[in-house]
């Protein structure tokens, strides 16, 4: 199975419709647009998506994200003594610890304050970030991909439609949509007061028995029946499309299995008789 990410399943699923995305992806990141504007690779249209992506944090989210990315911090300060007393090697959750820098921090305090004055919806420019933080455009682009490839952020591309001369929509890049998150894989390496409690026993047994009836409940829905409640929205129209040919295609094997076993005895015979002829 293709894994898509969010921008290409989105992408996919409104250009079927002939909506907002660019059905052309550039060749390159940073190409030029077949209509004449640059539009970055895995970009959505602004407007089509927030809903589903931005999330409202809970009461005291923020100020435990931010001291968990504090703590990274010095996790990976003590990390790279490490490695230069020792010379021990780190395994991936250990380099992504030791890839956080203080201006990471910095900027990552900025997103969530936005997250946490606007109920999640956080998608400021580089010069309101740069404005904010006093930092450079460059360290900025650098401390946000640093956020993103240690779990404390997901990013996600966006354009919007510009009027323009000639016939056709014109799309122009506009800034980014920011959701922080939770770096599960960097749990283990944070100290013991950060990390989530776990749960009772009998909540993980209600968890598991709820898991275990959803999965009873969805083997017995057909394939549309199957996109339109666990995808939903547009993708969730396109995939709705495809399972009910797939429904289609079995209710009418299903039918009519007859004319399925005339051919296959028909074949049979067919290859007997030559098998006949040839001795």
């Amino acid at each position: 199975m293709t894994a898509f990410t969010l921008g290409e399943a989105t992408a996919l699923a409104l250009g079927s419709f002939g909506g907002g995305t660019a059905r052309r992806k550039p060749a390159r990141s940073g190409g030029v647009h077949r209509t004449g504007a640059p539009v970055l690779r895995d970009s959505v249209e602004a407007g089509s998506f927030e809903e589903q992506f931005f999330a409202v944090p809970a009461k005291g989210e923020t100020d435990r994200l931010l001291r968990m990315a504090r703590a990274a911090l010095d996790a990976g300060r003590r990390l790279k003594r490490a490695v230069r007393v020792e010379g021990r090697e780190l395994s991936a959750a250990e380099r992504a610890i030791a890839g956080m820098t203080a201006g990471a921090v910095r900027v990552y305090e900025e997103l969530l304050t936005l997250a946490r004055l606007n109920r999640g919806r956080v998608y400021p420019s580089y010069d309101h970030l740069a404005a904010a933080t006093a930092l450079g455009r460059a360290t900025i682009a650098r401390a946000l991909h640093i956020l993103e490839h240690a779990g404390f952020l997901v990013r996600q591309r966006r354009f919007q439609r510009v009027a323009g001369d000639g016939p056709g929509p014109r799309y122009e890049q506009t800034s980014n949509a920011y959701r922080p998150t939770l770096p599960q894989r960097l749990l283990a390496h944070l100290p013991r007061w950060l990390r989530p409690a776990p749960l009772p026993d009998d909540v993980v047994h209600q968890a598991a028995l709820r898991a275990e009836e959803q999965a009873t409940m969805r083997a017995q829905l057909t394939c549309c029946e199957l996109a339109e409640v666990t995808v939903g929205g547009a993708l969730g129209k396109v995939l709705a499309k495809l399972g009910a040919r797939i429904d289609g295609q079995e209710r009418e094997s299903q039918n009519h299995p007859e004319p399925l076993l005339d051919s296959y005895f028909k074949k049979s015979a067919v290859a007997d008789l030559a098998g006949r002829r040839r001795t």
